[in-house]
């Protein structure tokens, strides 16, 4: 049976935020009814409704840059990057060179797809073009090629790009931690550190603050001082910050102030699949099985799919504590049915096919 690192959390790992769809959904007035429809599908996380959506819009002939667009972006949710990549290239042949801005952002989430599908090289390609069309940079751009570049070995340019991301947006915690997660993917924690560091020496006396100070120490595993620095944030029911804090206590092994938390989120903010996956956690570390099954099926219910990955995941994890091999090795065979890029669901598979 595997220990408790295999449970996985909501948004543990995210290396990019360009995958937030929702950051992206608003671009100026969509043009016709099933590309409207299908942005505010996104905006809810209802990915396989914005895919049939943009899917009759381009069928009904509207505006095919945002239907194509759009049609990427709701792959992307859905996980299948390949797809989402071709809907992406074809948004970018509906563009032209009025479309400057158009034309960027739609190449930032081509580029992603690339990232996530591991076509190292096309980043890099993608990327370059990007940039030799832009005017003053663009801190995303640099990202994810130098993340390629690391991924290829290739660590002083991925260094130089890092580098150029920070010094077009010094004051951007999600890029400083995305760095260090690349860094410590490729066992390079040591230099990822340095950019936590930085961000350590960033200034602030706001709630947003706090809480970004909390993530980095959360972060460098300083657990006391992350709780020590949320506080604050949590007091005032910042809802990003009691996520946070829940992962603390979990850390730290304190599940009864974990659930009480994740029971708080769930009363100020009602129910989501993010705050199940937490209560998921309190469940199995205290091996209560049958409620961490339970806060899964309530999980699962829910509409939209944000947050629904880590709770199949765990759906796995749970049997596997039960030592029902036969369930779990089902579980697992739809997960990486739905998921096949995911080597973790995939390491689980695999592991479970010896179980048989």
């Amino acid at each position: 049976m595997r220990g408790k690192n295999r449970i996985r959390y909501m948004g543990c790992v995210l290396l990019l935020v360009l995958a937030v769809l929702t950051g992206g959904c608003a671009m100026g007035e969509a043009s016709g009814e099933k590309t409207a429809e299908g942005l505010e599908a996104l905006s809810e996380g209802n990915y396989q409704e914005a895919e049939t959506l943009f899917e009759e819009a381009v069928a009904d002939g509207e505006t095919l840059v945002l239907a194509y667009r759009g049609l990427g972006l709701a792959y992307m949710g859905l996980g299948e990057y390949e797809n989402a990549a071709e809907a992406f290239e074809e948004a970018l042949a509906q563009t032209d060179s009025r479309m400057p801005s158009t034309t960027e952002d739609i190449r930032l989430y081509l580029a992603t797809a690339q990232y996530r599908m591991e076509s190292y090289e096309d980043v890099i390609d993608t990327c370059n073009e990007l940039l030799n069309a832009s005017e003053e940079g663009n801190a995303d751009a640099y990202f994810l090629r130098g993340a390629s570049y690391l991924c290829e070995g290739e660590t002083e340019k991925a260094a130089s790009d890092f580098d150029a991301a920070v010094a077009l947006s010094p004051s951007d915690y999600d890029l400083y931690m995305n760095i260090y997660e690349c860094y410590a993917q490729e066992n390079l924690s040591a230099v990822g550190v340095t950019y936590l560091q930085t961000a350590q020496s960033l200034t602030g006396d706001d709630t947003e603050y706090y809480y970004n100070q909390g993530r980095i120490y959360y972060y460098l595993g300083n657990y006391s001082e992350a709780q020590q620095m949320l506080i604050g944030p949590v007091e005032e029911k910042y809802e990003p910050a009691m996520y946070l804090i829940g992962k603390v206590y979990l850390a730290l092994d304190d599940y009864t102030h974990a659930l009480a938390i994740y029971q708080q989120i769930q009363e100020e903010f009602g129910e989501s699949a993010q705050c199940y996956n937490g209560l998921v956690q309190c469940a199995l570390m205290q091996g209560n099985y049958d409620m961490a099954l339970t806060y899964i099926s309530l999980g699962l219910a829910l509409d939209g799919t944000d947050g629904k990955q880590e709770l199949y995941f765990n759906e796995i994890v749970t049997y596997e504590r039960m030592l029902d091999f036969t369930t779990a090795a089902e579980k697992a065979a739809a997960y990486i049915e739905s998921y096949p890029t995911d080597e973790a669901g995939q390491k689980e598979w695999e592991f479970l096919q010896t179980r048989q």
